[in-house]
């Protein structure tokens, strides 16, 4: 028997995307049922006029409104909006391999352990600073070991993008948790393991996203990842992954030095070699990614902002949750994309 598939697609003001997204689905090679939902965030552009015109095309596609307008409100809308086999989360402006959906379907049937499982994505740039800061975010010095980014040998991880589940996740655990605006997947993720599911990684799944960046929103979208991420380790009492702290660990050996250097020149000194170590790093994992001198500079700053930013934020949310006790602030609330 052929399981049935529920892709969800929160989305807000996504009028170009969102049209090659779902038709990208839709033409699937998969035998199967296939579901799409998309969840509208209240948008002011066309987007909701383009889904409603696609829905006279594909019967089996569904437009759902999320007064909210948060991105975990908009998941948990469509996932239970669903009754489907398996469930697959997906973003307005990605666009999937044909053969996206069976291999999901096929790797779950294969890893019985799997309660979700994911591929690799393969960045399309829309302009030059986006695909300079895709070459940082796909090297394992900007990112560290996510595969989905970076690529790697298929098996178990702590993470994938666009994850298909197993119905049964959500019965035995329940749903994103609407109050955490970034990084609902790490908490989801972190719930899914501590409950005897298993999360897999196989490259055959690909999908590709279209990037749209610039340095001053990476770094503060990467400032909200390290922020939301200790709210995150205060909520489930655990530090979901290692490779978090690093940043943080960087960045507060940094302040640490400007501070020391005031008393004694060994400690500017130990700080200066330190700096000098990190920017050597930078600069050969620079070139593993690209050989042109120009673009280098480009790759370095941004394995900065991505390690300063995520650094500053997380430092910022273990002074505002867990020493100081407070909540989130409205402010921090506001999704950078």
């Amino acid at each position: 028997m052929t399981n049935s598939v529920g892709v969800v697609i929160p989305c807000r003001n996504e009028e170009r995307s969102i049209r090659p997204c779902i038709e990208s689905v839709f033409n699937s090679k998969y035998q199967g049922e296939v579901m799409v939902v998309v969840v509208d965030g209240m948008s002011t552009d066309k987007t909701k006029e383009v889904v409603s015109e696609l829905t006279s095309i594909y019967p089996n596609l569904a437009l759902l409104e999320n007064l909210k307008k948060s991105t975990p409100n908009g998941l948990n809308i469509g996932l239970k909006y669903l009754n489907t086999d398996v469930k697959i989360i997906l973003g307005a402006h990605a666009t999937v391999d044909v053969d996206f959906i069976r291999n999901n379907v096929l790797t779950l049937k294969e890893q019985s352990k799997a309660g979700c499982v994911g591929g690799i994505i393969e960045n399309i740039y829309e302009n030059e600073t986006a695909r300079r800061i895709g070459l940082a975010m796909s090297s394992p010095f900007g990112v560290g070991n996510a595969r989905f980014r970076t690529g790697g040998q298929d098996g178990w991880v702590d993470t994938v993008a666009f994850g298909a589940y197993r119905k049964e996740v959500f019965e035995q655990i329940g749903y994103f948790d609407e109050s955490l605006i970034r990084n609902q997947d790490d908490e989801f993720n972190y719930r899914l393991i501590s409950n005897d599911f298993k999360i897999y990684f196989t490259d055959r799944i690909k999908s590709n996203y279209h990037v749209r960046a610039s340095f001053k929103n990476l770094y503060k979208q990467y400032f909200q990842y390290g922020y939301w991420k200790v709210y995150v380790n205060k909520k489930v009492k655990a530090i979901t992954s290692a490779r978090q702290l690093f940043p943080a660990i960087f960045v507060a050996s940094v302040y640490a030095g400007l501070i020391l250097s005031l008393f004694h020149v060994y400690f500017f000194l130990t700080l200066l070699i330190g700096l000098s170590i990190y920017l050597l790093a930078a600069v050969t994992f620079a070139i593993m990614k690209t050989k042109k001198i120009n673009e280098i500079f480009y790759v370095v700053y941004a394995f900065m902002i991505l390690h300063w930013a995520y650094g500053n934020g997380y430092i910022q949310g273990i002074l505002s949750f867990v020493i100081l006790g407070r909540d989130p602030s409205k402010t921090s609330q506001q999704i950078t994309r």
